[in-house]
């Protein structure tokens, strides 16, 4: 295969491409979803089966993701392209590219109505609306929050702009800076939570908690949970890895960059569990197994009800708003690459097109919950729709297949020199674990995320 030519900028550095692959993997599924999906799974054995996740399934499927930018230079639709014309694969690969563009504007679109949430409630946090403030009225001004469409509408719009505004300004003056401020930030007000909730709350009994091995707790339901949020975490099957290692440096050594991102995505979960569960153990009333309302109505009483709570309850949702932040840059960026490439757009209209396109989606999200929450389609309003279609089905089967396509058809030698493994074991280890594993364990996540749905 002939070296392709880059037509997009490198990264300033190998952090840079680490910060910015963290700052993808890194959102709202590390600080949301992650701590009450551990609290309905049991804790501390539901960590120890997801960390293996991470590192027998997604890392090295995000290791090929990577590699196939390296290859061909391009956004994931012409990467692709040029992949399957070289290697003689089937043409019906092609679906990789487009399916990784398509999913991750999709979740763009309601990506921005839930972190507009955040926002929303940086705000009411400011505001002191949850100074001692109960279950009960929590949960009302949530619902409220979700009946009114304009409000809806507006934090997703300002979400929406200030997710193109970066793009806007390219791969290092926007991308790359805004990984290397927007995470530290992040890691900073990470650690001042932690303290927070060390002084304020029960930190070691969340640390009990995240951290036991009560293996009794654990059922096959747990199991499949760590197997498909670890797959989903790294930002896998929406072609913003396979962009980002378009910009990665020629001289960077894609499994080290890799296994440092896996890192510090875990980290920042765990972390953040650990801050969320300090102060639901030390609230009585609050349930660690509080489900999706644990951040949006359980932490706004129990920082409303705590000393200093309040300046600490905004600092968490600005936290909550720079990681969504940090997701959605790379949520939009495949699909800018694209048009820059095969459109001959400028960067500025591509990210004004494709932020419209994205915000219009959304407002089917913003409507879901209000005006159209009633409106069924095979029983899911337009927000679990969308939600299910690329969660389910776009994201596995984007995985699945890139996989197959690296695993089976590339040819081996062309694969390894873009990886520059440290050690032909490390390379060996990884190609069986790409060919086998993986995809054994995509196919779990696909049929097991389908089928309960739709039987």
């Amino acid at each position: 295969m002939k070296k392709n030519k880059n037509f997009h900028a490198s990264w300033s550095s190998r952090w840079t491409f680490i910060l910015a692959a963290a700052g993808s993997a890194v959102g709202l599924g590390n600080i949301w979803k992650f701590p009450y999906i551990a609290g309905e799974n049991g804790g501390g054995a539901f960590v120890i089966v997801y960390i293996f996740c991470i590192v027998i399934v997604a890392l090295p499927i995000m290791v090929a993701e990577v590699t196939l930018g390296r290859m061909g230079k391009k956004s994931p639709v012409n990467t692709i392209r040029d992949l399957i014309q070289s290697s003689d694969a089937q043409k019906s690969f092609n679906i990789i590219g487009w399916m990784g563009v398509s999913a991750g504007l999709l979740i763009l679109s309601y990506y921005a109505v839930i972190a507009g949430w955040a926002l929303s409630y940086i705000e009411h946090m400011i505001s002191g609306n949850f100074h001692n403030i109960n279950a009960e009225n929590a949960g009302l001004v949530f619902d409220n929050l979700l009946k009114d469409k304009n409000e809806l509408i507006f934090w997703q719009s300002l979400f929406m702009l200030m997710t193109v505004i970066v793009v806007i300004f390219g791969i290092n003056k926007g991308l790359g800076l805004a990984a290397q401020i927007l995470m530290p930030l992040l890691f900073i007000l990470l650690i001042g939570l932690l303290i927070f909730g060390y002084q304020q709350g029960d930190l070691a009994k969340a640390f009990s908690f995240l951290f036991g091995f009560n293996f009794e707790s654990l059922s096959w339901k747990a199991v499949l949970v760590a197997l498909g949020h670890a797959f989903f975490t790294l930002s896998i099957g929406m072609g913003a890895m396979m962009t980002y290692g378009v910009y990665m440096p020629e001289d960077s050594r894609v499994f080290s960059n890799v296994l440092m991102v896996g890192i510090l995505d875990t980290l920042v979960a765990l972390i953040a569990g650990l801050v969320i569960f300090s102060i639901v153990f030390v609230n009585p009333g609050i349930e660690s197994s509080a489900g999706p309302g644990l951040m949006f109505v359980s932490l706004p009483v129990a920082f409303g009800n705590m000393l200093g709570g309040l300046i600490f309850g905004t600092i968490f949702f600005v936290l909550v708003t720079l990681a969504a932040w940090s997701s959605s840059i790379s949520l939009i960026e495949p699909a800018i690459a694209y048009l820059i490439e095969s459109r001959k757009c400028t960067r500025l209209v591509a990210s004004l097109a494709l932020g419209f396109i994205a915000w219009i989606f959304g407002l089917g999200s913003v409507f879901s919950f209000n005006i159209w929450a009633e409106e069924k389609i095979a029983g899911f309003n337009f927000f679990e729709l969308i939600d299910f279609i690329t969660a389910n089905i776009m994201l596995p089967l984007s995985g699945l297949l890139v996989a197959i396509l690296i695993g089976w058809k590339i040819k081996s030698k062309m694969v390894e020199d873009q990886l520059l493994a440290d050690s032909p074991k490390l390379f060996s280890t990884w190609k069986w674990a790409i060919k086998f594993i993986s995809p054994i364990a995509v196919i779990v996540v696909l049929v097991m995320g389908i089928y309960p749905r739709l039987a």
